[in-house]
């Protein structure tokens, strides 16, 4: 029998990295696909996916259940670390930006290289267009559309109400519809 949330919150709180790990089996893929969507890159969700569980890991005691489930929380966390990876990537194109351009060698790439590419790619131009929702559609976005939080657990995680999350993504889905190019429409049906 599998622990619940609660069970396995209580224990990694007293510090039993045994419950850590089942918690981190039982949503890391969730926290991973929250990542990809909100940076379009899967190297990125792989370096965002450690970040909160290593921020899920310190904070312990400061985890939060959502209808029994940890999940929401990590997903708020993980949003964070994405807004913490966003600032150290500006620092550091602003760096690399000063050095003097590098030749590169022409290789032979492989199938997954190229359909990960193609994902990135696809995924940063839904990125550019949901960049231009405010910041609170953005936030619903993330969580209700594309990590499958219910309005419920999102509204708990996020300390609003249910209703004002239903808003948030009935206004996001409008104004998605009139900013996403029809090429990326048809790519995501």
């Amino acid at each position: 029998m599998r622990p619940l949330d609660e069970q396995l919150l209580s224990s990694i709180s007293a510090g039993d990295e045994t419950a850590f790990g089942w918690l981190f089996d039982r949503y890391s893929r969730a926290v991973y696909n929250h990542a990809f969507r909100l940076t379009g890159s899967w190297s990125t969700a792989e370096d965002v996916t450690q970040a909160t569980f290593l921020v899920a890991w310190r904070r312990r005691g400061d985890a939060r259940l959502v209808e029994g489930s940890a999940l929401p929380w990590l997903l708020v966390v993980a949003t964070n670390a994405v807004r913490s990876e966003w600032r150290s990537a500006r620092r550091w194109l602003a760096l690399l930006r000063r050095l003097p351009p590098e030749r590169h060698a022409d290789g032979d790439f492989a199938d997954e290289v190229a359909a990960r590419l193609d994902d990135e790619r696809r995924m940063t131009e839904i990125l550019a267009v949901v960049r231009r929702l405010p910041p609170a559609e953005r936030e619903a976005v993330g969580l209700c559309l594309w990590s499958g939080v219910s309005y419920a657990d999102a509204a708990a995680a996020l300390g609003i109400s249910e209703v004002a999350v239903r808003s948030r993504v009935s206004r996001a889905r409008s104004h998605l519809a009139r900013l996403m190019p029809e090429e990326i429409q048809e790519g995501t049906r």
